[in-house]
């Protein structure tokens, strides 16, 4: 349903070195930079990070986030590894989360810019 999404950063350099280590966890890669404007993906740029010079801080009661599939819970883990080392904060260590309808492992960061992304994958076991 949904083709691509983008989320706005003050510092275009600094995200990009942050969703280069953060996504590369997750199979995606930088695939197309322009001024302004950096697009990650496997195939095609499906997460695009837009360069908005002046943007305060995203408000943490915003309730805004971005959810993006793993494959593994080892690429959850290494996402959220990888996003508190290049400069993210933890919005939630990488576990299972029981829920009445599903059963989910994820883990939620905030990028340098207050942005919440989520990785999740579904275990079998």
């Amino acid at each position: 349903m949904i083709d691509h999404i983008s989320v706005g950063v003050s510092d275009l350099d600094r995200s990009a070195r942050f969703y280069e280590a953060t996504l590369g966890a997750l199979g995606l890669t930088r695939l197309m930079s322009r001024p302004g404007t950096v697009g990650f993906g496997k195939a095609y740029p499906e997460f695009w990070i837009n360069l908005r010079a002046g943007m305060p801080p995203v408000a943490r009661e915003s309730g805004v986030h971005i959810c993006l599939r793993a494959k593994s819970t080892v690429e959850i883990d290494a996402f959220h590894t990888a996003a508190l080392a290049a400069g993210g904060a933890s919005d939630g260590a990488p576990g299972l989360r029981p829920h009445d309808r599903v059963r989910y492992y994820a883990a939620f960061v905030t990028d340098p810019d207050g942005n919440r992304i989520e990785a999740v994958t579904f275990p079998s076991e």
